[in-house]
C-alpha cells in the first residue's frame, strides 16, 4: 500500500460499518410503506415481503460492511511487469441514492504497475465494494480509481464506467436508450494522451452495446 498506511484504504472506502444491517427496522419500514400504498401487509403474497426486502438490502448494500483489507487479503504480488493491466466488462449493480432505484452496467479498470500487481479477482471485488451501496455513478468511478491508486501506488489508474439508470428509464424523463459514461484518469493516464488513448482503444475493441 502507498505509504504502508491501511487507514487510508478505510478512509477511501468510506462508510465501512462493523455493525450489522438493522433487518427488523427495514421490515417495519416496508410494512409501513405497504400500508401507505393502500396495501395490506398481512395478505397472501405480501406477508413475507418485508423479510424478503430486508434480506435483499443486506445483499445489495453489502459494500458498506465489506472490510477492504480483508477483501484484498494480501493478494498483492511483486513483479517486474510495467505494461498496462486491464480488466474490462466488469458487470456491476448499484442503487441510485436519489430514488433508490437500480443502476447497472459495466466497468473497465486499468493500471500501470510500479513493481506490484493485484490478483485478478480483486478488481471486480473492488468494483463491488463501491457499487453495493447507495451511490452516484460519478462518485463510484472516482472511488474505484482512488482505492487502486492508494493500494498499489502504480504509475497510473484509469476507470471507465457505463451505466443504465432505471430512475431515468421507468420514471421522470423515461429515456430507455440513454447511457451514462463516467471516467477517472490518474497519473500516466491523465498526463499522457498516448497512454489514455491506448486504454480507450482497448476497451472499445470488440465491445458490444449494453443490453437491458
Amino acid at each position: 500500500m502507498n505509504n504502508e498506511d491501511p487507514k487510508r484504504l478505510y478512509d477511501i472506502s468510506n462508510l465501512f460499518l462493523e455493525s450489522d444491517i438493522d433487518e427488523a427496522a427495514i421490515e417495519e419500514a416496508i410494512k409501513q410503506l405497504l400500508q401507505a400504498f393502500g396495501e395490506d401487509p398481512g395478505r397472501v403474497g405480501l406477508e413475507r415481503t418485508p423479510g424478503r426486502v430486508a434480506q435483499m438490502y443486506k445483499e445489495l448494500l453489502a459494500g458498506y460492511r465489506t472490510d477492504p483489507l480483508a477483501m484484498v487479503n494480501d493478494a498483492l504480488f511483486e513483479v517486474s511487469y510495467d505494461e498496462m493491466v486491464l480488466v474490462r466488462d466488469i458487470e456491476f449493480y448499484s442503487l441510485c441514492e436519489h430514488h433508490m432505484l437500480p443502476f447497472m452496467g459495466r466497468a473497465h479498470v486499468a493500471y500501470f504497475p510500479r513493481g506490484k500487481v493485484i490478483g485478478l479477482s480483486k478488481i471486480p471485488r473492488i468494483v463491488d465494494l463501491f457499487s453495493r451501496r447507495l451511490q452516484l455513478q460519478e462518485r463510484m468511478t472516482r472511488l474505484i480509481a482512488d482505492f487502486i491508486e492508494e493500494l498499489l501506488d502504480p504509475h497510473g489508474v484509469a476507470v471507465v464506467v457505463e451505466g443504465l439508470h432505471l430512475c431515468a428509464m421507468m420514471r421522470g424523463v423515461q429515456k430507455h436508450e440513454a447511457r451514462m459514461t463516467t471516467s477517472a484518469m490518474l497519473g500516466a493516464f491523465r498526463t499522457s494522451i498516448a497512454t489514455r488513448q491506448e486504454f480507450l482503444d482497448n476497451i472499445s475493441r470488440g465491445a458490444s452495446p449494453m443490453k437491458f
